[in-house]
Parts: structure tokens; sequence; C-alpha cells
């Protein structure tokens, strides 16, 4: 750590702690008589307007791993990288209808998370069960992600030590992320995401203005990258996509779009909003960050005309790509610019790992917990159960980082992605009809997620030395059905998260014929047809805290 880049560092460290300072004032902030309900702690009192529920799911979906893993992609592997730009942008009216009836029906019946609607719906503790599992195993690997990013912003700061040494920097930054947000709860990373957002727009605003015109124009740009790409031909590399890479991009775009809201997390900012008209507006201005994001994309091809390289994990000697667009800002800006941009990224790591931590503890107290362990539970009891899980969960994303390889925890991601989509039939189907019978959404989970695993299990990736786990693009070529080979030798790609989900829709179908044949009993709906139209001010609404 002998090269550590002191004017960042400070400049770093000083917004550090404004937000950490903000953390902790933010129990008082639209303060409740008590935060010992889970309605208050995890859900922030139900009570957040257009513009903080804006900025809170603005934070929490658009993550350090956006801001870092995306440009990196794309320095990597060219146009297949911008895959997260049509999801971003389809998924807002996917998702506009089903968020409103979702938080109709949590409003109307008190649920915190997906897997209560589950339980409400079906009346089955196995299936929630399932559901809130899926949730909090997707999540972990999705916070560790966010320490990535903070890492990479570390790293080219300077602070790359082996060993626990090297961790020490974030071990800090994540213990003070659990402090605050074991006091104030959902209203922390709601407060700091103002923070979080303004940098965020005036970095990328002035990065975008600015390097085009250092780095000889947007032209020469794209024309390094082309360069750059045809010099390394592969088969899903180049600035345009390919005959074998475009079924990917499609099924990719479409397959994350569907499993965002999925994510608890993402659900969470949801039901912590107002009303349905705060969700509508910010469903119509979220988009806005889609603009901010392919910004952020096209870093990549900054880095690649600014000849950036990638910095040495210290911990495991291989290059961390991760760190393409924290070297690329150190070094096209005065260091005090550079400063601000590591802040951005690092804050931009906290608020998100703060709602997932959030998020997946209320999944282990309302699913678990109080489901399996302590039915007689109080909302007190809920609460505290919550605030311990929260910790739990932060530190076990840190082991990720200090016991695995960072670079396997990202594609870790990838199998959260597979994993959380498997939901979809019990959560998002559900909410419009009870036709899908509970044992077949259970099939349907088992064969969905297990298949999704067995496929990602045999993705290798010779270039990193992988043999399984190396990534979420299936050669058709590769795909096998009981043996056969549909599309033997094609070597066109598909997500695999997207074959999954189609298998476990057609199993569930089935099961669902067979058991309506068998008269099966498909469990109690505990859920009236104008909960899912309920809205703030009616007057026979749950008052929020109430038992």
């Amino acid at each position: 750590m002998s090269n550590i880049q002191w004017p960042e560092l400070i400049i770093f460290t000083v917004l550090f702690l404004l937000v950490t300072v903000l953390g902790f004032l933010a129990s008082r902030w639209k303060a409740a008589a008590s935060l010992d309900h889970l309605d208050e702690w995890g859900l922030g009192g139900r009570k957040f307007g257009s513009w903080i529920t804006w900025f809170l799911i603005g934070g929490d979906l658009y993550t350090a791993y956006t801001f870092v893993a995306v440009p990196a992609l794309i320095f990597g592997a060219g146009a297949m990288g911008f895959f997260a730009l049509p999801y971003t942008i389809i998924t807002y009216p996917l998702v506009l209808l089903p968020a409103l009836r979702m938080w109709s029906v949590s409003r109307s019946r008190g649920y915190v998370t997906p897997a209560d609607f589950v339980r409400g719906r079906f009346g089955s503790p196995l299936l929630a069960l399932l559901i809130a599992i899926t949730g909090i195993v997707a999540t972990m690997p999705y916070i560790a992600l966010q320490l990535v990013g903070l890492e990479s912003v570390l790293r080219t700061m300077g602070l790359n030590g082996s060993g626990i040494v090297g961790h020490l920097p974030l071990l800090v930054a994540f213990i003070i992320l659990a402090v605050y947000t074991y006091q104030s709860g959902l209203r922390a990373p709601a407060l700091i995401a103002f923070v979080k957002d303004i940098l965020i727009y005036v970095v990328i605003i002035a990065a975008i203005v600015y390097l085009p015109s250092k780095l000889g124009g947007w032209a020469h740009i794209f024309d390094t990258a082309k360069a750059k790409f045809d010099a390394t031909p592969a088969k899903s590399d180049g600035i345009y996509l390919n005959s074998n890479n475009q079924l990917q991009y499609i099924t990719l775009a479409l397959g994350s779009a569907l499993a965002l809201f999925l994510y608890p997390h993402s659900l969470t900012g949801v039901l912590a909003s107002r009303g349905r008209s705060v969700i509508k507006r910010n469903m119509v201005a979220l988009p806005a960050y889609s603009l901010l994001l392919g910004l952020l994309g096209l870093l990549g091809y900054f880095a690649i005309s600014a000849g950036a390289k990638p910095i040495n994990n210290a911990a495991t000697g291989k290059p961390d790509t991760n760190t393409i667009v924290p070297v690329l800002f150190d070094g096209q800006f005065p260091a005090w610019f550079a400063g601000i941009a590591f802040a951005a990224i690092g804050i931009g790591a906290l608020v998100p790992a703060a709602i997932m931590s959030i998020a997946a503890a209320n999944l282990w107290t309302r699913n678990i917990y109080k489901e399996f362990l302590k039915k007689d539970a109080t909302h007190a009891q809920e609460a505290k159960q919550a605030k311990l899980a929260s910790l739990i969960v932060k530190f076990g994303a840190v082991a990720f980082i200090l016991f695995i390889d960072p670079q396997f925890s990202i594609d870790l991601q990838l199998i959260g992605g597979v994993l959380i989509l498997q939901t979809l039939p019990a959560v998002a189907i559900s909410l419009y009809t009870r036709w899908l019978h509970r044992w077949g959404l259970i099939a349907g989970w088992v064969v969905g997620l297990g298949w999704g695993l067995i496929m990602l299990y045999g993705i290798g990736n010779p270039a990193t030395g992988k043999q399984h786990f190396a990534g979420s693009a299936l050669p058709l070529g590769n795909l096998s059905i009981f043996g056969w080979h549909p599309f033997s030798g094609s070597q066109v790609q598909i997500y695999v998260g997207f074959v999954a989900l189609v298998a476990n829709l057609l199993v569930a179908v089935i099961f669902t014929v067979v058991a309506r044949r068998l008269k099966v009993f498909n469990g109690t709906d505990s859920t009236n047809p104008e909960d899912y139209h309920a809205d703030e001010g009616d007057k026979d609404l749950r008052a929020v805290g109430a038992h």
C-alpha cells in the first residue's frame, strides 16, 4: 500500500463520513414513535413520497456493480455489454401493473415480503419458504458484488494489500454501514440515496462532456474499440452483435427485465412507497436512469481509447477488470475530481447493499423465523430479529470477498439471476390468477432451478481456466433434454435463465392440469379481489404498524 493516492483518498473519506452521519441521523427523519416494527424499520413506515421513492428505487437498482461492471463488460466484450440498456428500458412498463397490485395487496394485508404474499395467496408455508430461501440466496452474491465495486475504488487509490490487511478498509466501511443500518433501517439508504445519485449524475455528465474531446473525439473512440476487438476476435466480442450472440442479447435483456423486480430488495422500495400514484409516477420517471446507464456503458470504450489497464489484485495476483472505470478517472481527471468519482462509486455500493440486507433480513424474519421458529413473535421481536439478520447477511457477503476469488463472486450474480427468475410464476403470475396449482408451482420451481443450475455448471471458460459457472450464455448445441440435443452443432447462444423459466412454466402447467383433474386441494386464499386495488386513503385500509 505504498502508492496511496492521498488527495483522492482524503476526498473519498470526507464524503464517506458525510453519508455516515446522514445514516445515523436518518433514524430521526420522518421519525415514528418506534422503529421496533418491520413496517417502520424494514419499510420506512410505508410512507415515502414520489421523490424519496425515485431516489430509493434508483439507488437500489443502479448499483456500484452497474457503475463498475457494465463498463468493464463493454471494455472486454463490446456490444454484448449493452444488453443492460434495453432491459432497463422494458422493465418499467412490464412491472408497472404487477407492482401496483403487489403494493395494494401488501398494504391491505400487512405483507412485508413477496413470500408473505405467496403464503397468503396459497396458504402454503412450504411454497413461501422456497420463495424466501430463493430470495435470500439470490441476494447474498448481489451484496458481495457491491463489495467488488467498493474494493475496485479502494484498490485504485492504492489500498491494494494482500491477505486480511488488504481488506481492512472494506471491513471498516461495512462495519459502519452495518451499524447505521441496524439503527435506522430503510430510512438510512433512502436518505443517502440523494447524495449518491447527485454525485453519480455530476460525475457521468462531466465525463461525457470532457472525455471525448480529450480522447480525440467520438469517431476515434469507436475506431479504437473496433480495432481492439478486431485484433482479438472471439465469438461474442465486438462493437456489433453477431449471429451467435443476438439471441443471447435478446433473452438476457428480457430475462433480466422479468427478474429485476422479483428481487426482494426491488420490491422493498415499492412496498415502502405511500401509494399507487407514487409508484405510477416512478415507473414513468425511472427510465431517466437508463439514459445514465447508457452513458456509463460508454466509459468502457473510453477506457479502451485511453489505454487503461486493469490493476492487479494483490490478493490473487490477477488483473481486476472491475478497476477499469476507476483507473480511467484516475488517469484522465485531476485528483480532486477523481476523488469525487470514487466517492460516488463507493457510496453507490453502500445504498443497495443496505437495502438488500434489509430485504433479506425481512425474508428471514417473516418467512422462516416467525413461520417455523417462533409463531407468536411480537412486532418488537420481529424487528430485533431482522436487525440481527441484516448484520449476518452483510458479513456473509464480506466472507465471499475474503474467502472466494472476487471474480468468482461476480459469476455468482449470474446464478442469482437464474434463481430469482424461477419465482416469477408464484409471485408475479399469482398476482393475477390462482389457476396455477401450488404443487405445480413447487414442481416448476424445482425443475427450473435444478435445470438452471445444471446448465450453469456445464458452462466453462478456457480463457480464465474455469470449468464451471463461468457465464450464463449457453450454446444451443449444448442444450440437452434427457440426452436429446435438439440443436446439435449450433453455436447460437441463449440465456440460461430464460430456458430454465420456460421449463418451470411448462412443468407448472402440466402439474396443475393433473392436480385439477385429481381435485387436489389448492390451499386457502386469504386475499380478497378488492385487496389488489386498495390505495392510500381507503377508509378500511390496515393501519401501518397495526396488529
